[in-house]
């Protein structure tokens, strides 16, 4: 199924970007989401009036996201878990404790917005990225010492 972008999603494309995606994705989430449009002549028209909205909005979610990677900065995240002799954390460290981490200092995101190549699973420090909206993205280290 063809449809308009109203948001930028990352992966698929840019606002006002006509892509081809899943019946299913479109259906389920896309179009509840308000985030595309049906590829019709009636709902290219409704977008050419809206445009200048969508885009607005767009412009205060990259704000808001320029302000988080500014707070992340000066963030600094440490973990006190559990290890072995060999410094392996009895368990992992997973993006809902980071992401709770975040909140306690007021910083919201969602976790398809934190990228981690691997688990968390050995003391020391550690690198993931954070990518709050489309092309912004900030690489902080975590600290993981021995409890």
């Amino acid at each position: 199924m063809k449809v308009i972008l109203t948001t930028n999603i990352k992966k698929l494309g840019k606002i006002g970007d006509l892509v081809e995606v899943k019946n299913g994705y479109a259906r389920n989430f896309l179009f509840p989401n308000n985030m595309a449009l049906r590829n019709s002549e009636k709902n290219l028209d409704y977008y050419n009036n809206i445009k200048e909205e969508i885009k607005n909005k767009e412009e205060k979610k990259l704000e808001e996201a320029k302000k988080i990677i500014e707070k992340i900065k000066n963030l600094n995240v440490e973990f006190s878990k559990e290890a072995d002799e060999k410094d392996q954390l009895y368990g992992s460290i997973s993006k809902k404790e980071i992401l709770d981490q975040f909140k306690d200092n007021e910083i919201f995101i969602h976790s398809d917005d934190i990228e981690m190549k691997n688990p968390i699973r050995t003391l020391g420090e550690h690198e993931i990225s954070v990518s709050p909206y489309l092309n912004i993205t900030h690489t902080i280290k975590i600290k993981v010492n021995k409890n």
